[in-house]
């Protein structure tokens, strides 16, 4: 039986890919719950894993939601399937490793909602984007209408979210969707690594407490901001990497972090 969900590591970068090419991998229950499953055992890598890239099998990212399974679905179910995206998605956005959405192609609904849930999002020319949601009697219901506001403005998102326009990749770009595109899947796939590896050389934890900060800090006022990255701070202070990196310095090397 095929995996709905394919995970591996190499080197410090784990790889999701969403695996139901034949209905560009579409959300189901079950996928779901593989995808659930995979980042709550993300923790045990932690030091270890650095970053992580979400991508698609296929010639889709994500499509959104199955609706072939929703059409059998009563109104309970439906919200439990609901939930439990929005679960999913936000368990991904806590993840102390930074995140990497490589979209391969299409990232409708809820599709687009789980590459908003991650820290960046590449995609190839070819890609469409698009919260379609009102167009199917409903809203984003997994975090579309509170993510994409918070990454390009009220205004914008509106206009988005409320025609349920599929845009393309260049005009993701532009209205800062998208940190990039490449022009084909080898590209994207080596931008993505590119970013992962740059991540991954420096010091784990560090990397961690400052995406907590921004993370956080962003919802608040600057004040508090300020306070939140200063616990942040205080809370490397400590760690072995720190001290490996000025030895590191000291003897003119680059620094060997273990993620202590």
């Amino acid at each position: 039986m095929r995996k709905p969900v394919l995970w591996e590591k190499h080197g410090h970068i784990g790889y999701i890919r969403l695996n139901r090419p034949d209905v560009m991998n579409a959300l189901n229950y079950d996928m779901l719950a593989a995808l659930g499953e995979i980042i709550g055992n993300m923790e045990q890598y932690r030091g270890d894993i650095r970053a992580v890239i979400v991508g698609g099998e296929g010639r889709a990212f994500c499509a959104g939601a199955d609706l072939k399974e929703r059409a059998l679905l009563k109104e309970r179910q439906v919200l439990r399937n609901v939930n439990k995206t929005k679960e999913v998605f936000t368990a991904i956005e806590r993840l102390p490793q930074p995140t990497i959405a490589a979209i391969n192609g299409y990232a409708l609904g809820g599709g687009l909602e789980l590459a908003l849930s991650c820290d960046f999002r590449y995609a190839v020319r070819e890609a469409k984007l698009g919260l379609t949601e009102v167009g199917l009697g409903i809203i984003p219901g997994a975090g579309g209408t509170q993510r994409l506001p918070r990454l390009i403005g009220p205004s914008k998102a509106k206009e988005l979210i409320l025609t349920g326009r599929k845009i393309s990749a260049e005009r993701a770009l532009a209205l800062g969707v998208l940190n990039g595109v490449a022009g084909d899947r080898q590209q994207l796939q080596e931008l993505c690594e590119a970013l992962a590896v740059d991540i991954a050389t420096n010091a784990p934890l560090a990397v961690y407490q400052a995406k907590l900060a921004i993370d956080r800090g962003m919802n608040t006022d600057l004040q508090t901001g300020l306070e939140i990255e200063a616990e942040a701070y205080e809370a490397i202070i400590s760690t072995k990497d720190r001290l490996e990196a000025l030895k590191a310095f000291r003897e003119k090397r680059a620094p060997r972090f273990t993620g202590e």
